[in-house]
Formats: C-alpha cells, sequence, structure tokens
C-alpha cells in the first residue's frame, strides 16, 4: 500500500509538472497545479485500491493517472478570450 501511495504521488507529481510545462499559459499558479495533481493521483489510488484490494497495483496506478488527469483538466482555463456579444446586438 505504501509504495502503490508513493508511486501515484509521483506520477501525479510528473503530470501536473508536464502540465505547467506544456500548458503554463491557461493553467493558475504552480503551487496549485502541482498539489491538485498529487492530490487527484492519491485520491484516484485510494478510490482503486478499496474497489480492487491488494495485487493489482498496475490497475491502482491507471486510476490514479486517471483521476489526476481529470482533476488537472477542471483548471484548465479557455485558451483566448470568450467574445461577449451584448443583448442589444
Amino acid at each position: 500500500m505504501l509504495l502503490e501511495a508513493l508511486s501515484s504521488a509521483i506520477l501525479g507529481l510528473a503530470l501536473a509538472w508536464a502540465a505547467t510545462h506544456r500548458l503554463s499559459h491557461r493553467l493558475p499558479a504552480r503551487p496549485m497545479v502541482l498539489s491538485t495533481g498529487v492530490a487527484g493521483a492519491l485520491f484516484g489510488a485510494f478510490v482503486m485500491h478499496s474497489a480492487l484490494d491488494a495485487g493489482h497495483v498496475l490497475l491502482v496506478l491507471l486510476g490514479a493517472v486517471i483521476v489526476s488527469v481529470a482533476s488537472l483538466s477542471l483548471l484548465l482555463r479557455p485558451a483566448g478570450r470568450l467574445r461577449r456579444r451584448s443583448a442589444t446586438a
């Protein structure tokens, strides 16, 4: 269990680091992105470990990656400025 938690935290940190370097203009501050990636991965590992029990390390890590990516995607802002049309136009 400890190895799964450590591995998922490292995976979440790596995913968040890659997201900050690739999409830094669309993400909030770096500490928030890094902590969200790690927290998402740990939560995903917890849920998958609870659902599958011990012995499915790769599936637990896959769940950690999925939840981490999903939580990081919630932080993304739109790429360009939104054009708002006035009500009278």
